[in-house]
């Protein structure tokens, strides 16, 4: 029988619970894992589904995710115009806190342009947005069901469709509405503001006895409409006929539109350094720590098995065995315990993964990658065990101690 499951039987117990042990301790490494992956997932996910090859922001901004950006809506129309862009559609970003029966939460809100870029990749459950006003598709991650209602501002929205991984950079559920619906409630002013601005607007105006007063009252209304116009954007998204085309087209804009203009992935670069890069960091050097950490754990529960049967180590000596047999015996306890934990933790965040607040994405060369690390873990840690096992005095059998 093999001497190394031989010893785990007499020592089952002892040896079960430190597979379960080491198995939730790399249950954490893996969590680490899914969510350094869910973390790249989420940021991006927003401009990788958006079908557009180009994103234009504010000039001098880095916008509309690194960098606030306010552009005026029609600008969607002089960037469709341009040789090689095929449409465009001006898209709106916030980010807006609800209460949730009596708990707050957050949504990242989108508007787009009915019919145009920017609007629900897909639909999971419902449909999508029909109406100008009061409709809004909220990731399934919200909580929120179809037919529910939420409250955002002074209106009340009508969840007609649920998406599916749609996220937030931060990782909140995504939200999508109308871009008027976007424009009404992040660029317009309630009524006291309006009010307020009104005021200050006429008083000023009021002050230049020397303008003419019909014009006065024409330059008043114009300053007016002005302060309360909302057709606003974050950012104008367009599609081209050739994804080649849009290093040329960028110059363009840049150059006779007076805009700042990136290409989709210089979207996702941003995003990927200036979100998340601190985060990324920071589960790198704890997925590192939890990896070094398990491997001294074994290495101390091997050499602690192998100094509780030192004499029958010895007696293996004196009737002969070869050292290979010890050897083998130690490295494969150290093998089995490693592949049972990684065994452990891979079905206890299989089973839990979806519980996490946060996106957890399990790839399948993340596991291997793990397992393999894990392994190599396990044959360097037998190496102290295997040393104190060789340098065993056979005479230690034939001791009364």
């Amino acid at each position: 029988m093999n001497l190394a499951v031989r010893d785990i039987r007499r020592h089952k117990i002892r040896f079960l619970l430190t597979c379960v042990g080491l198995g939730l301790l790399l249950t954490v490494v893996m969590a680490m894992s899914g969510i350094y992956r869910g973390l790249i997932n989420d940021a991006t996910e927003v401009v990788d589904a958006t079908p557009a090859q180009i994103w234009v922001v504010q000039k001098d901004t880095r916008g509309p995710f690194a960098e606030s950006s306010r552009l005026p809506e029609d600008i969607e129309y002089s960037i469709s115009a341009v040789k090689g862009v095929r449409r465009a559609s001006p898209v709106s970003f916030q980010y807006v806190q609800i209460q949730r029966g009596n708990k707050p939460a957050r949504l990242f809100l989108i508007g787009y342009k009915l019919g145009g870029i920017g609007g629900p990749p897909a639909i999971a459950a419902g449909r999508t947005i029909t109406k100008k006003h009061y409709e809004i598709v909220v990731d399934r991650k919200s909580g929120y069901a179809v037919g529910d209602t939420i409250r955002l501002g002074l209106e009340a929205y009508n969840v007609v469709g649920l998406t599916r991984g749609m996220t937030s950079p931060s990782g909140d559920a995504a939200a999508f509405v109308s871009l008027a619906d976007a424009q009404i409630i992040q660029f317009q002013l309630d009524n006291d503001a309006i009010r307020n601005n009104r005021q200050r607007v006429i008083a000023t105006f009021t002050a230049l006895n020397s303008m003419n007063p019909f014009m006065r009252e024409k330059a008043t209304n114009k300053a007016l409409a002005a302060a309360e116009n909302s057709h606003f954007a974050n950012a104008i998204v367009a599609e081209l006929d050739d994804a080649s085309l849009a290093p040329e087209v960028a110059r363009y804009i840049r150059r006779w539109n007076h805009y700042q203009v990136f290409s989709a992935e210089q979207e996702r670069e941003l995003l990927l350094k200036g979100f998340i890069e601190k985060s990324q960091k920071q589960l790198w050097l704890f997925r590192t720590i939890l990896v070094v950490v398990s491997g001294v754990i074994i290495a101390l529960i091997i050499y602690t098995l192998t100094m509780d049967k030192l004499r029958e180590i010895a007696t293996l000596k004196i009737i002969g065995a070869p050292d290979r047999t010890i050897v083998n015996m130690i490295l494969q306890q150290s093998l089995l315990l490693g592949v049972m934990g990684f065994a452990v933790g891979y079905v206890v965040i299989t089973q839990t993964y979806a519980m996490y607040p946060r996106t957890v994405l399990l790839q399948t060369l993340d596991m291997v990658v793990l397992f393999a690390i894990v392994v190599v873990i396990c044959v360097l840690a037998s190496i102290l065990g295997i040393w104190r096992a060789l340098k065993v005095d056979p005479a230690t059998a034939l001791s009364g101690g």
